[in-house]
């Protein structure tokens, strides 16, 4: 049975969706906030080694902050293909700061795969569902979308503003792409879950 736990240890919601053969963790926060993270999880009764796989919705600093100290502990990067031009964007933000601590991700360990596979790798580890392309926020931008009706959307504008973004046609074409699912509980990163 898939269980999903929120986790809040800095300003980006993180989701961990246990599965029957791994864990799947939805991105993470700044660099900075390992500590953070290990009282988060250890509040929601999650070990690091429950963690098969990390993905990261898009690759801005808030989201994948953490991944490479993960990947030292031994999760492993989840990439979508559509997102390796991108999975060194952050990398020059955070060395510029030089605020925190902060380990590169190495791509070389990554597993990486296409939406179009995404269903039956998601199932090698026990979760029923796929990973669309939404790159209305950014070109590198992904979703989770379950069976059950949970849908990941990380830094998608809310679906409740759609009206005021009517001109937005990439934006509207994401969420028709996500509707076409039945989704019935959003996940965001930046605001409250929602009921649809």
């Amino acid at each position: 049975m898939t269980t999903i736990n929120r986790l809040r240890y800095g300003n980006t919601n993180t989701y961990f969706i246990s599965g029957e053969q791994g864990g799947l963790l939805i991105d993470t926060d700044y660099a900075g906030t390992l500590p953070g993270f290990f009282r988060s999880i250890k509040s929601a009764g999650i070990s690091v080694k429950d963690i098969s796989y990390v993905i990261a919705t898009h690759y801005h600093p808030d989201h994948m902050g953490i991944i490479g100290e993960l990947q030292k502990l031994g999760v492993k990067p989840l990439l979508i293909d559509i997102q390796e031009a991108t999975i060194r964007f952050s990398d020059r933000i955070f060395s510029r700061e030089g605020r925190h601590e902060y380990i590169p991700i190495d791509k070389s360990a990554a597993t990486i795969i296409n939406c179009e596979s995404s269903r039956e790798f998601l199932r090698s580890i026990g979760i029923s569902g796929e990973i669309i392309h939404t790159p209305s926020h950014s070109t590198d931008s992904i979703s989770i979308i379950l069976d059950d009706g949970s849908c990941f959307v990380g830094d998608l504008e809310p679906i409740e503003y759609l009206a005021a973004y009517d001109h937005n046609t990439e934006l509207q074409g994401d969420w028709e792409h996500i509707k076409s699912y039945e989704p019935r509980h959003i996940y965001y990163a930046h605001a409250n879950d929602k009921e649809i």
